[in-house]
């Protein structure tokens, strides 16, 4: 096919394929793209007489890709990429009248204690935009910035897309949230041997502060897993349970209550808050924006 032939092919039909690909149901493609199902099933008719390939193949509710969708899918990205950022490139912003969508990938600790500051700033500089927040962690962070789901996340993270863009937001130092009345600190003893609630994303009962007490060859006892941070204001209140939880969690959680954030009784291995992004993106007006209030709004305290 020679450049004239691309005027033949619709360029949105690549958008919906590569949406397909990732959401392998129609339903849920149909939804990202706010489009109804059946422009959906239609495009993917027109993609399959496109590259005279099936492409999808139902297997129960869901549907998987051939062997030859996965090789256009390789082929195309790259190229999507590049014009994505190429148009988006030659684009002026202008946070005032501004009314794009931005989709920000937060982890539950980000969103509960320093994501209302963050809105308050955009509402105030740019009160035209929508911003869409959905829930990452490590595990996910990766998969949604590969599919487009977000243009950037903030989080602990690990490996990430070959394409994706990282910066460090501050060191997760960690305090102790507690609800009792004792004015003393906790000591070791104390801070093993009373209960622990934890905020599991998964359901687990163990994380990276069980690993830094192992090294101590000593433990705690975790008798509850909750699955976000503003539950833990009422669940600690008034009595003995602990919640080991990041500085800035805790300032939000104690402000307003009883309960007071202690320094843990023992040193901790800190991981990072970091910021990540699509290399799509990295040069968008508007993004590299949202980005900057990111950093302000989210990073250390006087960096």
């Amino acid at each position: 096919m020679n450049r004239n032939d691309l005027r033949r092919v619709d360029l949105n039909l690549l958008v919906i394929f590569e949406t397909l690909m990732f959401e392998k149901n129609l339903t849920r493609a149909a939804e990202k793209l706010f489009l109804g199902q059946p422009a959906v099933s239609a495009a993917l008719a027109r993609l399959r007489d496109l590259f005279d390939d099936p492409l999808l193949v139902r297997n129960g509710r869901t549907f998987e890709p051939t062997a030859r969708a996965l090789a256009i899918l390789k082929e195309l990205q790259p190229a999507m990429d590049t014009i994505s950022g190429a148009v988006s490139r030659a684009r002026e912003f202008n946070p005032a009248t501004n009314r794009d969508t931005f989709r920000i990938g937060l982890s539950d600790d980000a969103e509960f204690g320093l994501f209302p500051a963050l809105l308050n700033q955009i509402r105030e500089e740019a009160p035209e935009v929508v911003i869409v927040v959905r829930r990452v962690n490590f595990l996910l962070m990766s998969s949604m910035l590969a599919s487009g789901e977000i243009s950037v996340g903030v989080s602990y993270t690990t490996e990430l897309p070959a394409n994706a863009k990282r910066r460090k937001l501050r060191e997760m130092k960690v305090k102790v949230l507690r609800g009792d009345d004792r004015p003393r600190p906790l000591t070791l003893d104390e801070y093993c041997s009373r209960p622990h609630a934890l905020v599991s994303f998964s359901g687990d009962l163990c994380g990276n502060i069980d690993n830094d007490l192992a090294r101590l060859n000593r433990s705690r006892r975790v008798v509850l897993a909750v699955p976000q941070f503003s539950g833990l204001r009422s669940i600690i209140a008034g009595t003995e349970m602990l919640a080991t939880v990041p500085d800035f969690a805790a300032a939000a959680l104690i402000e307003g209550t009883r309960l007071r954030a202690d320094d843990p009784p023992f040193e901790l291995v800190n991981s990072d808050l970091s910021m990540v992004w699509s290399g799509v993106t990295d040069n968008d007006p508007a993004e590299r924006w949202l980005r900057s209030k990111i950093v302000e709004f989210m990073g250390e305290p006087g960096a």
